[in-house]
């Protein structure tokens, strides 16, 4: 039963792989646009912030994607070594992941709070 498991969960990892690899070079490429043409006409505030909410959102993806693949690859391993290793790269994954997506929403609340005329809260705590 292992062995079927193994054939369909290594095809399946390595899509998972790509899916996530396409959203970094898609936001990758897409913020990079944006960036150049900062260069030649400076963006807002609100637009620069935009730009780098949307590049968030696609590593946020990314990181995701990344995570499900891990997942199948554990439970499809064989040796504590690579278990291990995988768990390890899902920790940092789900790290990376939770802290971008809270940068996201504290970005997304301190713009809220400025259209609204709100006093901008510290991120100190």
């Amino acid at each position: 039963m292992r062995e079927w498991l193994g054939v369909i969960s290594e095809p399946v990892i390595a899509a998972i792989d790509a899916i996530a690899l396409l959203a970094v070079v898609v936001g990758t490429a897409e913020v990079s646009v944006k960036v150049v043409r900062a260069m030649i006409k400076p963006l807002g505030t609100q637009e620069a912030s935009i730009v780098w909410q949307r590049y968030a959102r696609w590593l946020v993806a990314a990181l995701t994607f990344q995570l499900a693949a891990d997942i199948i690859e554990t439970s499809i391993s064989t040796s504590w070594q690579t278990i291990g290793r995988v768990g390890a790269i899902a920790v940092i994954r789900t790290f990376l992941n939770y802290f971008l997506e809270r940068d996201v929403e504290q970005q997304r609340e301190d713009e809220t709070r400025a259209t609204a005329g709100e006093p901008r809260r510290s991120t100190d705590a």
